[in-house]
């Protein structure tokens, strides 16, 4: 099953069908959802960063309705969490069944079914033919954080390599790897020593300027690569660069980790973003998309780097039953029919991104990989990357009632659901064309 139908919406309690978008009846924010921001603004921390007054109440699909009943046309699941859509009925059945027979007892102490399936099918996705060992985390950010102390624990080495563009979370050891935007950093300092970033695609910087000045490569532990960059611009790897890292780990003893955080459970087409160029890393990170919305990272390794001892690394949520029954059913949707879907609508919203972008002339470098694909907002004046109209468009496309978001400096990411029907993504990329005419 690709999408979501009126029967299946109902359910497992569900509330039943939405009804299609875009249908905005209301300014935006409605009085209700205006009422609701004023109340969460007194107390949520400042740091969070809204990019529209939606306050959704319910959602399916590829549809989310707000407190006001307006509906909403989502290309961002959640930030590419939603893999399988919002409430798909299978995940919902598969998170009640849990919940009714065990929600907790923490996987570092004991042992239970939906963890053991669940490691099981992370092995079986991932690269790499060797034997795997598998750490689930409650996040991303986590997992990078983990992944980092496994490579040094494994390797003895300390210096560690990642590259500009880079996103891998906000928590102290996967902020010193992250290189996205300086105000991620400001004020955090002095993170975690010895970590040292390189323009995304060059090798030369990493052999003739880092080997060569900062640090003896055979102390270096690991490199964390993302196969497709995420919050940096969605930025397409050179084509020979991820098999030329694999060679230079290989050399000098360096375990390679691919942040496959963003790009993996299907999104792109395969299992992996990596995948598309047949190069197969030490260490696979995995969160977001694996679990539909619950809250699950892994880090799936070789099995003889995973050797650390008992207490070394732990985590009390970690695994929870419930998260893991989520993730199997939806990697179970995923490799049914989901990830083939993300191949072929991709094809089609590359292509008419790519007209698009020839009739409006202010978008361009589309590119991607399955439903990961990235525009650059160009002014048509300067012929430069143009920020403040980037913001112009993502505003007027949700007041028509499409979500989408930015990444980068002046990149637009297209990360719909991979249940988004043919309808839908044409519906929405009508709705942004309608956009763009009106604010050239």
């Amino acid at each position: 099953m690709l999408g979501i139908n009126k029967e299946d919406a109902t359910k497992n309690g569900g509330e039943g069908w939405i009804g299609p978008a875009p249908e905005i009846t209301t300014s935006l924010p409605g009085p209700i959802a205006a009422a609701l921001i004023a109340r969460d603004e007194k107390l949520s921390s400042t740091s969070h960063t809204r990019d529209y007054p939606l306050v959704a109440k319910r959602a399916l699909g590829s549809v989310i309705e707000d407190a006001d009943g307006n509906r909403f046309l989502d290309f961002a699941a959640g930030i590419a969490v939603c893999s399988t859509g919002h409430c798909h009925p299978k995940v919902v059945e598969a998170i009640q069944k849990q919940a009714a027979s065990l929600m907790h007892i923490c996987g570092s102490d004991f042992y239970y079914e939906s963890m053991i399936e669940l490691t099981e099918k992370l092995c079986e996705i991932t690269p790499g033919s060797y034997e795997k060992r598998v750490l689930l985390t409650n996040s991303g950010a986590e997992a990078v954080e983990a992944a980092f102390k496994l490579s040094r624990h494994y390797t003895k080495r300390k210096h560690v390599i990642a590259f500009e563009g880079a996103f891998h979370g906000r928590t102290m050891g996967a902020l010193s790897l992250t290189c996205s935007k300086a105000s991620q950093k400001e004020f955090f300092g002095p993170l975690i020593p010895m970590v040292d970033h390189v323009p995304y695609g060059s090798l030369e910087e990493i052999e003739n300027v880092l080997f060569k000045y900062k640090m003896n490569p055979e102390e270096v532990a690991a490199i964390f690569v993302e196969a497709l960059q995420g919050e940096g611009g969605y930025v397409i790897p050179p084509q020979n660069f991820l098999a030329d890292l694999r060679k230079m780990c290989d050399k000098h003893g360096i375990v390679m980790v691919c942040d496959e955080i963003q790009s993996g459970a299907g999104r792109t087409g395969k299992w992996s973003a990596i995948d598309h160029y047949n190069v197969v890393p030490d260490i696979t990170l995995m969160a977001k998309g694996l679990a539909s919305g619950m809250p699950l990272g892994a880090v799936i390794a070789k099995k003889e780097i995973m050797s650390w001892p008992p207490g070394a690394q732990g985590s009390t949520y970690g695994g929870n039953p419930i998260c893991c029954a989520a993730a199997f059913t939806t990697l179970k949707l995923i490799g049914d029919g989901l990830m083939q879907n993300a191949a072929m609508l991709g094809e089609k919203l590359m292509g008419t991104l790519r007209k698009i972008a020839d009739d409006r002339k202010i978008i361009g470098n589309v590119r991607g990989m399955g439903l990961m694909v990235g525009v650059d907002v160009i002014n048509k004046r300067t012929g430069k990357g143009d920020a403040d109209l980037k913001n112009r468009i993502l505003k007027s496309a949700f007041d028509r009632g499409l979500i989408l978001l930015p990444c980068g400096e002046i990149s637009i990411r297209f990360c719909p659901p991979l249940c988004i029907n043919e309808t839908q993504l044409d519906v929405g990329l009508k709705l942004f064309d309608e956009v763009l005419a009106e604010t050239a």
